[in-house]
């Protein structure tokens, strides 16, 4: 992972860290948890069922 930056991330109301769109990219891939700012369109509520 690469190190953190200014602009990386914040911390929410609640306290928990979140990383923001900038710093996902700056990784290069989806992990796929659903994170609030995926710049790779991936959302954990998603179907995947396929469509008929």
């Amino acid at each position: 992972m690469p190190p953190l930056e200014p602009g990386d991330y914040y911390f929410n109301e609640q306290g928990l860290m979140v990383f923001t769109a900038k710093y996902h990219l700056k990784r290069g891939y989806c992990c796929k948890s659903g994170c609030k700012h995926c710049p790779y369109g991936f959302r954990k509520n998603q179907e995947s069922k396929p469509k008929p």
